[in-house]
C-alpha cells in the first residue's frame, strides 16, 4: 500500500517482497539506503516506509515503555477496543517494569476466546520476561469478567508462579473503560 505502483519491470507485489524480506532480515536497522537500492523506491518513498516502520515500533512494540501500574498498559493496546472479536493480549515486562513486547495471543469469538498458559507464557519465556500482564477486549461492551475470565486468571497465576513469571493484571477493557482485576483486589 505505501508502495502504491511498482516499476516498468517489475509490478508493486514483487517489489513489495523484496522489500519485505529486507525489513524481516535488517528489521529495525534498516535504513534509507538500503531501501534506495532498489528500482522504484525514491527517496520520498523510503522515508514513508521508515515512518511506517516508527510508527509500527512504537505502536505494536513499545519497548522500554514504563509501567508504574498494570492500567499504563492501556495506551498501549487501546486499539483493540473496537475489534469485533475478543483479543486475548500478553505484555511481557522485564525487571525494570518495562514493556518488553506486546503480543496477540488468541482472537476468539464475540463473547470468548480460546487461552491456554502454555499459549501466553510461551513468548514471555523466550523475551526472559519477570512477569506479564494480560489483557482482552470485550466487544459485546460489559467489563464484567466472566466465570471463565475469573478461572483462566487463576490458571495463568498458578503457571507463572511455577516459572517464576508473576502476572500482574488481567486487564478487561473496551471503548468507555476497562476492569482490572488488581485493582480490585481479585488478583
Amino acid at each position: 500500500m505505501l508502495l502504491g505502483k511498482g516499476t516498468p519491470g517489475m509490478d508493486v507485489m514483487t517489489l513489495a517482497g523484496k522489500l519485505a524480506r529486507l525489513i524481516d532480515e535488517k528489521g529495525l536497522k534498516v535504513t534509507a539506503e538500503d531501501l534506495l537500492q532498489y528500482k522504484g523506491v525514491g527517496d520520498a518513498k523510503a522515508t514513508l516506509i521508515l515512518a511506517a516502520i516508527e510508527f509500527a515500533r512504537r505502536r505494536i512494540k513499545p519497548d522500554g515503555a514504563k509501567i508504574e501500574k498494570p492500567a499504563d498498559l492501556l495506551p498501549h493496546i487501546r486499539h483493540y477496543a473496537d475489534r469485533k472479536q475478543e483479543h486475548f493480549i500478553c505484555a511481557s515486562i522485564n525487571g525494570a517494569n518495562e514493556i518488553m513486547n506486546i503480543r496477540v495471543v488468541s482472537i476468539g469469538l464475540i463473547d470468548r476466546t480460546p487461552v491456554h498458559p502454555r499459549e501466553v507464557f510461551a513468548d514471555a519465556l523466550s523475551d526472559r520476561a519477570s512477569a506479564v500482564i494480560v489483557a482482552h477486549n470485550h466487544p459485546a461492551g460489559s467489563l464484567e469478567p466472566s466465570s471463565s475470565d475469573v478461572e483462566i486468571t487463576e490458571q495463568l497465576k498458578n503457571a507463572g508462579s511455577i516459572m517464576g513469571i508473576a502476572l500482574l493484571d488481567h486487564i478487561i477493557f473496551n471503548r468507555n473503560g476497562y476492569f482490572s482485576f488488581l485493582e480490585a483486589g481479585r488478583l
